[in-house]
Parts: structure tokens; sequence; C-alpha cells
């Protein structure tokens, strides 16, 4: 079953071993230090788990086409599976861009510790990981845009590994915590990213039980499979096709078809111009269905403090034509 991957998607990195430090030669006395130890070679263990997630992620891309076997015959079987594939696309969508992306990685709002929760949940919800990982990576992302040190800038390396040989090599990392520190009081959040693959699983569960093998297929892994390659668009297509607003240090640019089926996202020029607004769609025509939400949601008391840019930013850095 495609269930077990969920976790073992992104592997820890092996630490190198330290190096033997070498003997001063204008000392007669020195004792010659022994020559390290060659690498010991990966036990078969380190070696499966190298190649597992790799071959996982691959089938869960091969087994979306099981949809072809559950071509809904009846009106309420179409109304079912499109429920379930577009409902926890939006949910889980919503879970990524306004929780993990806006909330845990920029705090460009404020909420309510259960609410909060809730949004770590949906997140976790789209097998992404968890939210302190996913939010450390992206902050790196900010830190090193298309420098060295970006895990995925498709400027320093090819679109390919921009897009998704990031997410499965070898060196990726578990995020720094000390990067993510301010969210150090929050042990249902540290608990929800050691066991991310809880939501996964549940939502897996939910949907077969709604629909049986249908309902997995359509509403669980090929909504999984689309939201994956709809969030790998924001780093590597965003940083190479559309239009430039602000001057930045990195490539980012605005792409209106990226932030349709992103839920805003694609105004990626304008978030990197100002990284902490609850806004990515500055201009009135630039749609950004997370932050209509958040607005909605503000109206109630749920989420309040949403960050806007200041004029003199909507000013500051604009290319001249």
């Amino acid at each position: 079953m495609l269930l077990f991957p969920l976790r073992c998607l992104w592997p820890t990195t092996l630490v190198e071993p330290a190096a033997v430090a070498p003997t001063d030669p204008s000392n007669d006395s020195a004792v010659e230090l022994p020559a390290a130890a060659p690498r010991p070679k990966p036990s078969l263990f380190s070696r499966v788990w190298f190649v597992v997630p790799r071959t996982v992620f691959a089938l869960m891309h091969v087994a979306t086409l099981g949809v072809l076997f559950f071509i809904p015959q009846t009106w309420g079987e179409a109304a079912t599976y499109a429920g379930l594939f577009f409902g926890l696309y939006l949910l889980r969508g919503f879970g990524i861009t306004a929780g993990y992306h806006r909330y845990f990685a920029h705090r460009s709002y404020q909420t309510g510790r259960v609410f909060q929760f809730c949004l770590a949940w949906f997140g976790a919800m789209a097998v992404q990981r968890g939210p302190i990982w996913w939010a450390g990576h992206h902050r790196t992302h900010h830190k090193h845009s298309d420098q060295e040190g970006d895990p995925h800038s498709p400027i320093l390396d090819t679109i390919w590994y921009s897009h998704v040989g990031w997410i499965i090599s070898d060196n990726l990392k578990d995020a720094d915590a000390e990067i993510m520190r301010d969210w150090k009081k929050y042990p249902e959040l540290w608990w929800l990213d050691r066991f991310d693959w809880v939501p996964g699983v549940l939502t897996a569960v939910f949907c077969y039980a709604v629909a049986g093998w249908g309902g997995f297929f359509w509403g669980f892994l090929l909504s999984t499979v689309v939201l994956y390659h709809a969030t790998f668009c924001v780093n590597s297509v965003c940083h190479l096709v559309g239009k430039r607003r602000f001057e930045t240090s990195d490539r980012s640019r605005n792409n209106w078809l990226v932030a349709l089926y992103t839920l805003g996202e694609g105004w990626h020029n304008n978030h990197h111009h100002y990284p902490s607004a609850a806004r990515q769609g500055f201009k009135w025509y630039e749609f950004d269905l997370s932050y209509c939400i958040l607005k909605t949601l503000s109206w109630v008391g749920v989420v309040w403090n949403l960050r806007q840019p200041t004029p003199r930013a909507l000013q500051s850095k604009l290319i001249r034509k």
C-alpha cells in the first residue's frame, strides 16, 4: 500500500566524519598521527533507505493512473470524487499557503492556539512534511534566495532540481531548529512535525471510507500529487517565467497562472519584495484566494492583525519600463 512512504520521502542526510588534524612538520617530536580510518561502507539498511523514498515517490505518481480504473459511472459518484478531489485540494492548499507559508514561515498574521494547530494539521494533510520542517526550509530559501545556500533555486541548478529534485535529494537536511526557535514553546507543533505522516494517513483512510478505492485514488492520491506540483511550481516556474514589478536580490517573478492554482502564491515577486505581508496580490486584479479566506476569517475574529505592505513599500524599488 502507498501509505507507508509519507515520512520516508525525505531521508535524513548522513553526517560526514570529522577530519583528523595534521601533524606540525616543524615539531621533530611530533608523533605522526595514523591516517583517518576509511569511511565504512553503507549498511544494507542505509542503502535501502536511500533507494526506497525515490522509488515510492515515483510510484505515487504512477499510481495516480489508477483513477482510470475508477471513472465515475453515475452523477453521484462523479460528485463524490470531484468533491473529495477539489475539497481536499483547497483545504490542504490553504494549509500550505496560509498556514505553513504565511503563518509559520513569515508570521504575517495572528491567531489563537487552536486554529494555529488546525493550520498545521491542514498543511500536514498535504503530505509535504511538518510545519517546522517546511517553514524552516522556506526561511532558508528567503535568506539565500537564488544564491548559494538556497535549497531549490532554478538559477543555480536545473529546473528539474528546483522543482522536485531537491525534495528527494540526499542533501536535504532537517530544518535548523535555531531558525525556528520562535515556535519552541508549542510542543503540539513539534509533535506534529515529528509525526507528520499521521494527518496524511487519516486523510487517505477518510477518502477510502467515503468512496472506497475510487475515493482513495481521486480524493487522496491524485489530489496529493497535483498539490505537490502546484507547490513546486512556485519554486521553479516563479523564478523563471513571469513579470517582475520590484527589483529584488533574486529572480522572483509574478505569474498569474501559477497564482490561480496555488491560491495566490504565484505573485512571487510581490512576496519576495515584502515577505511579511499576509496578502501577495498587491493589485486589485491580482487574485489571492488565500488572502480572501484570511480576510473573511478576520471578520469573525478567527485571525487578526493581517500585515499589509506599506504605501512606501509599494512604491519602492519599482522597475521602471
